[in-house]
Parts: structure tokens; C-alpha cells; sequence
């Protein structure tokens, strides 16, 4: 679903006389158009929900050494953990939809960052790598339905400013991601060392960012083409609109089978492969660097690096992309600034520190590109949610093994050769099918039924 979010050109699903309708009831409590107050509190929350979307994964990829000689963790098994994220993204990722058309996504996200927030302060003290990994699970759930429903929620209350937004968004859970990886380790010697501790820190960020949605407990914001649900459904309880109903069903666009479009396969692989390489790196190059003698605290600071490269070029990138009609070349030139980090995290870990954090960082920025081909390869807002859904879902599932594969190659190898040379392997059909996903065609032509 995020792919909707990958183009200020695209517009919005919720018609017209709907928005109309909704600008009638702006004064009623309850009504589909907030007034000021709540657009800046509906901002907060999307900010502090995206400082809490990757915290979970890199404080701990900070102190993995630690948690596993904490728990009796063997390499395989700390490997594992590393791959939770994306199973958990890919399993209770396509549940919110239905969930927020249940429930109400901001109700959904308010219970997200619950999960979120009871999940990190349970896992450190569940007593054992079960517990660690339910705990885990729990708080990764909580992340999963957000990562859907929080830029269907920027489409849904901002539809002129899904640019500016959906940047500000990219840019705080950059920006939460790098934090954790640079002052976990730090935080947690000042707290006398124990790595529970600077694990469970992380849920008071959680509980900050409830706060802002208890309000739209109630709401009813409906993701953008989510079937046979209304796009543009009233937010105040009663009959909808007859003329609303009538403009809504006339703008509906027929389901598409994504498994037949080459281009939506191609995009599927992208982003899972990419999402290997972000989760490897999340997961491990702190541990990586620390093995090669760097110190806890700088190898922590060095996958903030990699992380907080995100910030920039999540702005950057995303308009390059929509001014070209073949993304492929900028698929290659991130393939081969991961290539070279991996390269140097091989000859020289220690020696060139810096410049592969910074080199893996540009490669890690794949993600927003992805998200931006989504909006890019398909024409209609139905279209894109269709395809965003096929390509997340698949393209974390693709994901799952690598993580694990590492940590299986580190613990039987006795050291990193034989992961960074996976590594680098699976960067070349990553760039492969990240040029074929690049090329100028709509999943419409080929996905239709």
C-alpha cells in the first residue's frame, strides 16, 4: 500500500461530492473534514508513528551480541530473529485493510503502536529466546499493520499534499531508524550496562506515539481502493450520500490478476530482494563491524550512518525517478554502490568504515525507489493499490530467508566471507529485475482479466 504514496502526482481516489459532503459536516463532531487542530494532531501522530517503525529491529541489531550471550543464542537461532521482521511484515501486513474496514485505520494504527509499545517492553524480560521472539513478534505485528495503513491515511486526510507528507513521513522513520542503531548502546551504558534495559527504553517512544490517535478511535478512514469498499465512505455514522454512492460507483476499476503481469513480478522481486539487503544490514553489519574490532558504540554509530542516508535521498530519488521513463539506471547505480560497500566490508571492515556505511546506506534507498515504481507502473488508484499489495506482500515473503541464510553461514563458516559473498550475490538479480521494473508499462495492460 505504500505505493500509493510514491508520486505527488497522483491523485485522489475519494471523489468529489464525497469531499464535498464531508466539508458540509466540518463542524459537526465527528465530521469527514477535521478542523485545524485535528490536521495538526493527525501530523503528530503519522510523525511519531513513523519514529517507531524500524526501533524495534535496529536496537537490537545494536546489542544482538549481548542478547545472544544473554539468552544462549546460537547464531542460527540469532539468524531467525533477524528474519521475524519480514515474516511478520508479510503476514500481518495484508491483514489491515480489513482490518481498518473493520475497525478504522486510525483505531488500527492506535493499536499498532500498543502492540508496538507492549511487545519491546515485554520481550527483554519473557525469560528465554521463545519469549524474546514472541515479544518480538508481538511489537513486529504492531509494525506491519502500520506500514500498510499509515500512508493510506496520508492519501485518505492529505490528498493535495501526498508529496510533502508521504516525505516528512520517509524522513521520520529514517530518522527513527538511524537513532536506535547510534544511541542504543550509548543510552544503555549510561543506564548501567544492562542490555534489557536498552531494549525496553524503546516503548516509552510507543506510548508517546498512541497518544495523537486516541481521538480517531472511532474514525472510519477507508484505504483508497480496497475492493468493494467505498473509497470516499462517509465518516459520520448514517446513510450515505445517493449522489456520493452514485460518483463512487462510477469511478470503481475491476480487480486486476497481478500474478499475469510480468512488470508486477519483476517489482515483487525488486522489493523483496531489497528488502533482504535492508534487513541483512539492519540485522547484522553492526555485529559485522564489531567482529572486525570496531567498538559497540562507533559500530552502532556506523549503522546509524547507513540508516539516516535514508533522509535525504528518500526526497531526492523518488523525484528523479518520476522525471525519468526507465528508473533501470537508477536501479544500477544504487546495485553498484552496494556492491562496492560489500566489496569493502570484505577487504577492509575496519579500515574503511565509514565509507561502507555510507556506500550501503545509498544501496539501502532501493526501498523508496521501489515504492515510487509502484505508483509509476500502474495507471489508476485502484491499480496502484492492487499492485503495492501483490509486490509488499510477495516481496517480503522473498525476504524471509536471508537473514536467516547469514546468520546459518556465519555460525558454520566462523566468519563473514561467506555471507558478504551471498550478499553481494543476490545484488546482481536485484538489479536485474530492478531494470526490468523500471521500464515504461502499466500492470493494466498486462494484468487485466
Amino acid at each position: 500500500m505504500m505505493g500509493l504514496m510514491a508520486s505527488e502526482e497522483t491523485r485522489t481516489m475519494t471523489p468529489p461530492t464525497v469531499r464535498s459532503a464531508a466539508a458540509h459536516d466540518a463542524g459537526k463532531p465527528g465530521g469527514g473534514c477535521p478542523r485545524a487542530w485535528t490536521m495538526r494532531l493527525l501530523v503528530l501522530g503519522i510523525v511519531l508513528s513513523a519514529l517507531n517503525l524500524r526501533p524495534a529491529i535496529t536496537s537490537l541489531g545494536a546489542l544482538l551480541e549481548e542478547v545472544r550471550d544473554g539468552l544462549g543464542m546460537s547464531g542460527s537461532v540469532a539468524g531467525l530473529l533477524t528474519s521475524v521482521p519480514p515474516l511478520c511484515f508479510a503476514v500481518f501486513g495484508v491483514m489491515a485493510p480489513r482490518l481498518a474496514r473493520r475497525f478504522g485505520a486510525g483505531a488500527v494504527v492506535c493499536a499498532g503502536m500498543v502492540a508496538i509499545a507492549t511487545g519491546l517492553l515485554v520481550r527483554p524480560y519473557a525469560g528465554g529466546t521463545a519469549g524474546f521472539l514472541a515479544g518480538s513478534a508481538l511489537a513486529l505485528m504492531g509494525i506491519a499493520v502500520s506500514n500498510v495503513l499509515m500512508p493510506v491515511i496520508v492519501k485518505h486526510w492529505f490528498p493535495d499534499r501526498v508529496g510533502s507528507m508521504t516525505g516528512l513521513y520517509s524522513m521520520a522513520l529514517a530518522l527513527g531508524t538511524a537513532l536506535a542503531a547510534a544511541v542504543t548502546v550509548p543510552l544503555t551504558d549510561t543506564l548501567g550496562g544492562s542490555w534489557q534495559t536498552g531494549l525496553a527504553l524503546w516503548a516509552g517512544l510507543a506510548v508517546a506515539a498512541v497518544l495523537p490517535w486516541l481521538p480517531f478511535v472511532r474514525g472510519r478512514a477507508t484505504p483508497p481502493g480496497a475492493g468493494e469498499e467505498a473509497a470516499g465512505k462517509a465518516q459520520t455514522p448514517g446513510p450515505a450520500s445517493p449522489s456520493a454512492s452514485a460518483e463512487h460507483a462510477r469511478v470503481q476499476a475491476p480487480r486486476l490478476r497481478m500474478a499475469r503481469s510480468r512488470t508486477a513480478w519483476a517489482l515483487a522481486v525488486f522489493f523483496g530482494l531489497q528488502a533482504t539487503a535492508a534487513y541483512i544490514t539492519m540485522g547484522w553489519m553492526a555485529q559485522i563491524f564489531r567482529d572486525a574490532g570496531v567498538p559497540a558504540g562507533t559500530a552502532g554509530l556506523l549503522l546509524a550512518v547507513t540508516m539516516v542516508m535514508g533522509v535525504p535521498l528518500a526526497f531526492v530519488i523518488p523525484r528523479l525517478a518520476t522525471r525519468l521513463t526507465h528508473q533501470g539506471p537508477i536501479v544500477l547505480a544504487l546495485g553498484v554502490c552496494g556492491l562496492a560497500g560489500y566489496a569493502g566490508l570484505y577487504l577492509a571492515p575496519a579500515a574503511g568504515a565509514w565509507a561502507w556505511a555510507v556506500l550501503l546506506g545509498v544501496a539501502n534507498c532501493a526501498f523508496p525507489l521501489a515504492l515510487t515504481m509502484v505508483g509509476m507502473r500502474a495507471r489508476t488508484g485502484p491499480g496502484v493499490a492492487q499492485l503495492s499489495a501483490f509486490a509488499q506482500s510477495t516481496g517480503y515473503l522473498i525476504s524471509i530467508p536471508g537473514p536467516l541464510l547469514v546468520g546459518v553461514l556465519y555460525q558454520h563458516s566462523g566468519g563473514w566471507g561467506l555471507p558478504i559473498a551471498l550478499m553481494s550475490a543476490l545484488m546482481i538479480p536485484q538489479m536485474v529485475v530492478g531494470f526490468l521494473a523500471g521500464r515504461d508499462r502499466t500492470v493494466e495492460d498486462e494484468a487485466a482479466r
